[in-house]
Parts: C-alpha cells; sequence; structure tokens
C-alpha cells in the first residue's frame, strides 16, 4: 500500500494511491480517528491498515481523484527524523573521514522544520551556505513504540519506508584542522530549512520484501550522480532501529534515515577532503547545487522524489524560495 499527503480545498488530506488516482479514505469512510492524517493512520496500526484495504478493494467513486490533478505535499511531517551518517562503505572511501566514520553510526537530529514535499524547493541562500550538497536515502518510518530493541525484533517496529534527500550544507559541515583531523558539525550542517525533503510517498512494511535489497538512485538535471544498493549499508535497517532506540523510545511516525552512497559534490570538493574518487557509470559532480537545478531521488518499489533548488526570497526565509 502507498500512501501519500495531498492538498484538497487547501487542506492536507492522507491518499491511498490506487495506480493514477488518490483515493480520499477520510471521504470514503468519514472515519477521522483513522484516516486524518497520516500520523493517526501510521498510529492505528493493523486496524487502519485493514481499513485502507477494505476501502481500496471498492472505493466511492466520488473519494477517487486523478493522481495529475492533485498536489502532493509530504506525505508525512514526522516531529523528529533521527539519521545515520557515513553508512554506506562508498561514501566514506569518497570523502574525508572522522575518527568514528565507519565505526558506529553517526548520529544527528533533523526535524518538522526541515521537510518539504514533492516537488517543493530546496532553498538556496548564498547567507547560510554555498555549499548545498544533495543525498538519497531511504527512510523508516517507525510503527510500534520500542526502547533497547533487540536487532532480531526491529522490523516488527517498522510501517513502513520512504525517501529522504539528506540536503547538507558542506561548508557549515565540515571542519579540518591545520593537522589534517576533521570533524562534523552535524547541527548547523545538517538541520535547516528545506533541509528534508521527503516523499514521494510511504510505502507499507509489506510491499518491501528486504529493505537491504533496494536499488538507491539520485540524478541532478537528468546526470546519474549516486547509483547503489542497500546492501551496501554498513549498519542495516534492523541495526540502526536498535542503535536509536537505546536513545529514544521510538514512537509511531519517527523517521530514520539510513545514509547515503557515494556520488556527492562533497567528493570533489578537495578543500574539504573530497578525494575525487570517480564510479564507472555515474556523472561526476563538478559543482554544488544552485538555483535551477532539479534533484531527483529515487528508492526502488518506493518511487521518485522530485524537487528544484531555488534562490530564497530575501526576507522572507528560506522555506519561501520560488
Amino acid at each position: 500500500m502507498k500512501l501519500v499527503t495531498f492538498v484538497r480545498g487547501g487542506e492536507e488530506r492522507l491518499g491511498l494511491l490506487a495506480g493514477d488516482a488518490v483515493i480520499d479514505p477520510l471521504l470514503a469512510s468519514g472515519d477521522r480517528a483513522i484516516f486524518a492524517s497520516a500520523l493517526a493512520f501510521i498510529k492505528s496500526g493493523v486496524v487502519g491498515i485493514s481499513a485502507a484495504r477494505a476501502i481500496l478493494a471498492n472505493p466511492p467513486k466520488q473519494s477517487s481523484i486523478a493522481l495529475k490533478d492533485v498536489t502532493l505535499a509530504a506525505p508525512h511531517r514526522p516531529a523528529t527524523i533521527l539519521c545515520s551518517g557515513s553508512n554506506y562503505k562508498d561514501h566514506n572511501a569518497e570523502k574525508a573521514n572522522t575518527p568514528i566514520s565507519g565505526k558506529e553510526p553517526e548520529f544527528f537530529v533533523k526535524t518538522a522544520d526541515c521537510v518539504v514535499g514533492p516537488n517543493e524547493p530546496i532553498a538556496f541562500d548564498e547567507r547560510f551556505s554555498k555549499k548545498i550538497d544533495c543525498e538519497v536515502e531511504l527512510a523508516i518510518v517507525i510503527g510500534k513504540s520500542g526502547l533497547f530493541i533487540p536487532v532480531e525484533r526491529a522490523m516488527e517496529h517498522v510501517f513502513g519506508y520512504t525517501i529522504v534527500n539528506d540536503v547538507t550544507a558542506r561548508d557549515r559541515q565540515v571542519r579540518r584542522t591545520p593537522e589534517g583531523m576533521t570533524w562534523y558539525e552535524l547541527g548547523s550542517g545538517k538541520a535547516f530549512d528545506s533541509g528534508a525533503p521527503l516523499g514521494p510517498c510511504i510505502v507499507t512494511a509489506d510491499e518491501i520484501a528486504d529493505p537491504q535489497k533496494l536499488k538507491v538512485m539520485s540524478r541532478i538535471n537528468g546526470e546519474l550522480r549516486q547509483s547503489s544498493s542497500t546492501a551496501n549499508m554498513i549498519w542495516t535497517c534492523a541495526e540502526l532501529i536498535h542503535f536509536f532506540s537505546r536513545n529514544f523510545t521510538l514512537k509511531p511516525g519517527m523517521v530514520i534515515i539510513t545514509g547515503t552512497p557515494s556520488g556527492t559534490a562533497w567528493s570533489v570538493d578537495k578543500e574539504l577532503g573530497g578525494k575525487g574518487m570517480h564510479q564507472p557509470g555515474l556523472v561526476p559532480a563538478t559543482r554544488y547545487c544552485l538555483p535551477g537545478d532539479v534533484v531527483e531521488c529515487e528508492v526502488e518499489g518506493i518511487g521518485i522524489l522530485r524537487n528544484p533548488v531555488a534562490e530564497a526570497i530575501a526576507g522572507a526565509g528560506r522555506a519561501a524560495a520560488e
């Protein structure tokens, strides 16, 4: 099952994808307890899934809208996005690393304030950063609460999966000493307006047979920049759920992002420790993202998350980029 959030009458509503149509389950059932929002649906668990399947099996005609006629928003706006950096071996090989890179997940957090949806702009503001980089990542949507979750039970806590573009201000993230030591400032470099495009949909866990066997790709202006598999993660989805559940009680609607593969613009930025490595079949970056660029992040079985990069409007906040 694929879930979206769409705009109808100025209101964001939960939708169920059915081919080239979106079904409005709230209109179909009137059940606000389950279908008022993506978070309400996630919290409803198996009861909500069963109700949604019944609607999809026989959707009332008035509840169906052509997908081409709707504007999609972020399918969910998680209050907390738990992030794992340096989780692909090939990405670690292309850049400067900290002493813990590849030895433990690099833990940082993004919030709902970072989230934008499909086709919404990634804001470029030179006052903030001149080195905006984009990273395709598989995202885990938590469906069941848990603390100190064992690895072997971790996947029982997954509601589904989506895509997050872990937009990064590299000139704020990467710090280097004259002696050559590198460390990351993961607050300023990662958490900011439009720093977490999310979507285009959430796919329920039953439709992803193995999250460690998914192709992940990104394109900028149609050029293939990243292409890898979640099989190349250092820590699996189950291991990341266990890792983050040691700090937080994981709750329905929380999202965990799982790292990015090689092919970032950072890889060619020698000033910040890029090693200039090139993976055959990919188009190496020549610069960081600029206004006018279009970024596409794709994960097998989920879809394509597309976002333009746009100049921020002076005085209106970066989220108001056009």
